[in-house]
């Protein structure tokens, strides 16, 4: 419209005051009464110190809150974008059809209710091989922002070789390389180029968003929380199956577990390698007795 104001940044003053100035001197230099309107706005109040109508116009606190809350948002909105696409059910790594042993766990009568399934998820994510996978992923991260080469095959190597079981270490694997697979197709970054081409044996999971979240600049720890969260979504999905439960059974177990995770991914970040381990003892021989479970809709 031709009538319309050109848009300006709030936090710009130069074009308001010279648009002010403008006006003032197309009104013969008069200045601006205190209290009167202009375009549906009060109009700022005189300076005291140059007269009235000849100080800088005044920027109201929410425009200037606005602007500083946008570009903070702008800032942080690819990072958040990325984990939620990458760690989404969506993302075609096939984590619905792995279970980590829980299917044997409610066949056995271990789980079946809400209160156990949150109690045998706790254990895993806290104590088990959720977490030794949050520890491998702040590693390998921090491997991969440092370009410590030497390092990072380490942590590529102790993960592959961690699993407790066979079907444990083709849940990891076969993620770890559609992930790979995936991410380098659709957000290809040279930090996943460089991982393949450095490690030729089969990738954990955990390592590869690791390194992915790495290479596109994002920081381990919003990394490790929806790692974590993605994990005990699936387990959840896979025990409202199984159990079975009601959905909303599922998202309060979902709900529940945000203190485990929170604490998992602190102490993740505090562990080193060489003090990693699981405590999860029943986990494990439910994800070895599925393998020779008769009847199953899981891999693991």
């Amino acid at each position: 419209m031709a009538n319309q104001r050109q848009r300006r940044t709030p936090l710009d003053t130069s074009p308001l005051e010279g648009e002010v100035a403008s006006r003032r001197q197309a009104r013969g230099g008069r200045g601006v009464k205190s209290g009167s309107k202009t375009s549906g706005h009060p109009a700022p109040h005189p300076s005291p110190s140059s007269g009235e109508g000849a100080g800088p116009v005044a920027i109201r606190p929410e425009d200037r809150i606005g602007a500083l809350g946008e570009a903070a948002q702008n800032g942080f909105s690819a990072a958040l974008y990325r984990l939620m696409a990458w760690l989404s059910p969506a993302y075609p790594v096939g984590a619905f059809s792995y279970s980590g042993g829980l299917e044997w766990a409610v066949e056995a009568g271990d789980v079946g209710d809400a209160h156990a399934l949150r109690a045998w998820l706790e254990v895993i994510i806290g104590e088990g091989g959720s977490f030794c996978d949050a520890v491998l992923l702040a590693h390998a991260h921090r491997a991969a922002a440092t370009l410590d080469d030497a390092r990072l095959i380490a942590v590529a190597e102790l993960a592959a070789a961690l699993a407790p079981s066979k079907e444990r270490h083709l849940e990891t694997t076969a993620q770890g390389a559609a992930f790979l697979e995936v991410t380098r197709a659709a957000w290809p970054c040279a930090a996943l180029d460089h991982l393949t081409a450095l490690w030729p044996g089969p990738c954990a999971y955990p390592v590869a968003v690791a390194v992915a979240a790495a290479g596109h600049g994002i920081a381990v720890e919003p990394a490790l929380a929806a790692y974590l969260q993605a994990v005990a979504a699936n387990l959840v999905s896979a025990g409202v199956r199984l159990i079975p439960l009601g959905q909303t059974d599922g998202q309060r177990v979902i709900a529940a577990l945000e203190p485990c995770i929170r604490g998992a991914a602190a102490r993740s970040l505090a562990t080193p390698l060489e003090q990693m381990g699981s405590a999860a003892f029943r986990a494990d021989l439910a994800s070895q007795r599925h393998e020779a479970q008769y009847t199953r809709l899981f891999r693991s």
